[in-house]
């Protein structure tokens, strides 16, 4: 794998690749070179982190700061964002063919990268419904809480010498009625 990620990392320039720098090259005023590397070793991920570099560069310029023409802050500030969104673009490409080739190599390694997303999703799940299970016990035990404090004296138990002797009464059927 490590072989076959060099187009990225050696000295190979992806076709159609911008200069280091801003927008109209190092010289522009406002963007400075973010590095001084030879323009033949640019890799994906240093175009990346220089376009980066650009980007926040230019939206803290000393020019675009103390500018006037909001309208060329604005056309370098959206250069410099459109560089860093085509750089982001094949930087993702690459890895998405590195992906693809991985798949067609080794297919046995891609199901068990799957299986491991599954498992760690799986067990995601289980503790939101673990968190969702002890809120509801919670919120039950507040409502019986509450539940119990607004019930009337009648509703409560008879507490007493005698209560055990009510509460048995009350369950047994009357006594029937007796004629005069």
């Amino acid at each position: 794998m490590a072989s076959s990620m060099s187009g990225m990392f050696s000295g190979q320039q992806p076709s159609g690749a911008h200069p280091v720098g801003g927008p109209g090259g190092p010289g522009q005023p406002g963007f400075p070179a973010t590095a001084t590397r030879p323009q033949g070793t640019n890799t994906l991920v240093d175009e990346l982190e220089a376009s980066f570099e650009a980007c926040f560069a230019s939206l803290v310029s000393q020019d675009y700061v103390n500018g006037t023409d909001q309208e060329e802050i604005r056309t370098g500030v959206d250069q410099c964002i459109q560089k860093f969104l085509d750089v982001a673009r094949q930087t993702e490409c690459f890895f998405l063919q590195k992906r693809l080739q991985l798949s067609v190599q080794k297919p046995e390694q891609v199901v068990k990268e799957d299986v491991s997303e599954l498992r760690n999703e799986l067990q995601r799940k289980e503790l939101l419904v673990q968190k969702h299970l002890s809120k509801l016990h919670h919120w039950q035990q507040v409502l019986e809480d509450v539940s119990v404090q607004h019930r009337k004296p009648s509703d409560l138990p008879p507490t007493g010498p005698l209560a055990f002797l009510e509460q048995a009464s009350a369950s047994l059927p009357p006594a029937p009625l007796k004629p005069n």
